[in-house]
């Protein structure tokens, strides 16, 4: 299945061939016989409408088995003739770029096709039929615009093989062993079973066994004028097997998460900010953070994943920005999953910008809470993974309450995969936009505590994207920039620094751990050695091979607090751009270690306006008032600045966003508090 011009006849031979099986072309060998006329008689003897039902009503009489079937370029227009071809059969849809296609029918000399009315352009027309072939195609084949008919015709066969081969595609814990990975059925794990579980039973983190798919030049070339969605859709298709979520589906969740929930049409656009410089602007959704581009998705990945039989009770960890955009995008569910999918998050009291806070209260719903702890992140984040290998604990919720527990940090598979998505989208655009030819380096800078953001590009680069670096940047809590400069990871006498930057107030990065089992050759024997030692001695050391492989990847650097602000205050007084915290902590790193022979692209991951007192502050504005709401309003006010963030002013306006659990930093009085949850929630659906 195709447009025209996409040579799905060509290529349907060849396939027969190789599968030496009937090849039917439903032009040549259905329609014109079933007509005793051509396919252009009939059009112009009917007329486009009913043309398109004439060929719709030979298809629902057409059956076949064992063959390989050419449609037309509109047999997908008409609904019941193609719900008839795919009760019977495998749908590929042959995804060739739009200017390709005309490119081909210009040099066919084809200048109108079936459904073209006058006025309508050729480019239109083409644009206007994707949507038909997206709603039923089974597989994707994308293909550039010059590749060769026998490249497609193997593409096809790899991708059928890969359809009907869903056991290949297994996830292993970073601390599993090779020797040691069973091979028998019943224990494999699957996409599905990943976003379930969230934390491995080992206490590991999941990895796809077979690594990440990798793509072609060409295949990111037929994305270069794609929208962010039509890239998320082709992307997370190669990354999760239909098996457990069919394209159509996929779809529907990627609309969903990525529609009227963020305000730029562009999702997440690139902005030239000066020189070499450009950042990627990921604060467009719902709760202002880069955050939401998971976990917009990831409630519908997990309600669509989970069994029926059994209630999920979600448990987050939050250094900031992740406790809000978890609560609203599990708000977003449909009622009866509401039901049985609730959602708790623990944040640090103390540890969050007082709009931050607000904001994880505000967003509170009926199946999702936020409860405060008297501690910091680190403490939150292994208490949860404590939580999750008790396997007494979690036993004893499933056998009285009927309950299960899941993860939406980034420790889960599935937060953590739709971040390459805008990694890879930020490259393309800049091709674009014409800043790069495809194929030329770029270097990305992150702002990092917990890993996930710099290991979604780190992955979008193993996928083909040509990323040379990646640039981490930290806060004053420096420990990755000291790990990667000299392979020691040293939590010893180390506290978590309170900063104007807090979503990178991390000491333990979680995600580190997926990076280091992928250097170091899935060796999970090794990344269990590494991790037992951090966790009993507060160090280890990387042998020198794997430094030496990490730092052709990675550099880093810290900014201070002074720098921080005078960051801020620069770029605006330059540019007219107000820049984050954690942005500016990225922007000082980034001018400090680019050797400006290629763009950067600087991660923006949260909007300016969450972090009220501290841009107040670096901007020399006004005494600041400690009311969130009053430092939004003067924010506001103050007209030579960019409008504050519409969701955070919604959310702030709320009345009663105040209530809210405050919990001592003590694992028995963690779980009571999940107990008494589950008791007030699910219990009272029954």
């Amino acid at each position: 299945m195709g447009p025209p011009g996409a040579g799905k006849t060509t290529v349907g031979r060849i396939v027969g061939q190789k599968l030496d099986c009937p090849v039917i072309d439903i032009d040549d060998d259905v329609l014109e016989t079933t007509w005793n006329m051509s396919v252009s008689e009939k059009l112009q003897d009917v007329g486009n409408e009913q043309f398109l039902e004439e060929e719709g009503k030979a298809l629902l009489k057409f059956s076949a088995s064992g063959s390989v079937i050419s449609l037309t370029g509109s047999n997908p227009m008409h609904s019941a003739g193609m719900q008839h071809m795919k009760k019977n059969g495998i749908v590929v849809y042959l995804d060739v770029p739009t200017t390709a296609i005309m490119n081909r029918l210009k040099s066919m000399k084809v200048d109108r096709i079936v459904g073209q009315s006058p006025g309508i352009s050729l480019k239109d027309i083409l644009q206007f039929r994707k949507q038909f072939y997206k709603r039923w195609y089974d597989i994707r084949v994308l293909c550039g615009g010059d590749i060769a008919a026998e490249v497609v015709a193997e593409k096809v066969l790899d991708a059928v093989k890969r359809y009907q081969n869903s056991e290949l595609e297994t996830f292993v814990s970073t601390r599993s062993s090779r020797s040691g990975r069973s091979m028998e059925k019943d224990s494999r794990k699957y996409f599905s079973d990943v976003v379930t579980e969230g934390l491995a039973p080992d206490g590991g983190l999941f990895v796809p066994e077979r690594g990440l798919p990798k793509f072609t030049a060409g295949e990111w070339q037929s994305l270069i004028e794609a929208t962010y969605i039509e890239r998320a859709q082709v992307i997370l298709e190669r990354c999760i097997h239909p098996a457990d979520i069919p394209a159509s589906n996929l779809a529907e969740m990627i609309g969903t998460a990525y529609g009227e929930n963020f305000t730029c049409s562009k999702i997440a656009p690139v902005r030239h900010l000066a020189g070499n410089q450009f950042l990627l602007e990921l604060f467009h959704g719902p709760t202002a953070s880069f955050k939401d581009f998971a976990l917009q998705m990831v409630p519908h990945i997990f309600a669509y994943c989970i069994p029926r039989s059994c209630n999920y009770l979600v448990l987050v960890a939050t250094s900031g920005d992740t406790g809000s955009a978890v609560l609203d995008g599990f708000s977003h569910l449909h009622d009866t999953d509401k039901q049985r999918i609730a959602v708790i998050n623990f944040f640090p009291e103390d540890g969050v910008s007082p709009i931050q806070k607000s904001q994880m209260i505000g967003c509170q719903k009926e199946n999702a809470w936020s409860v405060g702890v008297k501690s910091d992140f680190d403490f939150c984040q292994t208490a949860v993974k404590q939580i999750f290998t008790n396997s007494d604990y979690t036993g004893f919720l499933t056998v009285e309450y009927g309950t299960a527990l899941a993860a939406a940090n980034s420790i889960n598979w599935a937060r953590l995969l739709p971040q390459t998505v805008y990694h890879a989208s930020a490259y393309l655009d800049l091709v674009h936009q014409g800043i790069i030819s495809f194929g030329s380096p770029v270097d990305v800078c992150i702002p990092t505590g917990n890993f996930g953001n710099i290991l979604a590009a780190l992955y979008a680069k193993m996928m083909g994207i040509p990323i040379r670096k990646c640039i981490c940047a930290s806060n004053e809590n420096n420990v990755l920039t000291d790990f990667i400069r000299t392979g020691v990871y040293d939590l010893r006498g180390r506290k978590v620094i309170p900063t104007f930057s807090p979503a990178v107030d991390i000491l333990k990065s979680s995600n580190l751990e997926r990076y280091l089992h992928l250097i170091a050759n899935e060796d999970g024997q090794l990344v269990t050695q590494l991790y037992n030692q951090l966790e009993n001695q507060g160090h280890f050391q990387l042998r020198k091979d794997l430094l030496d492989k990490l730092q052709q990847d990675l550099v880093a650097g810290w900014c201070s607090e002074e720098d921080c602000l005078a960051a801020i205050h620069s770029v605006y007084s330059t540019t007219g751009y107000i820049l984050d915290t954690h942005t500016a902590v990225a922007k000082v790193v980034a001018d400090r270690l680019q050797d400006r022979t290629c763009p950067i692209i600087i991660s923006s991951t949260a909007h300016y306006s969450k972090f009220a007192p501290a841009i107040l502050r670096a901007l020399r504005i006004a005494e600041i008032n400690q009311n969130p709401l009053s430092q939004l309003h003067l924010l506001s006010s103050y007209s030579p600045l960019p409008p504050v963030h519409w969701g955070l002013l919604e959310t702030l306006k709320k009345k009663g966003n105040e209530d809210h659990q405050v919990c001592a930093a003590d694992m028995s009085m963690l779980m009571s508090h999940i107990e008494t949850l589950i008791q007030n929630h699910f219990m009272k659906a029954y």
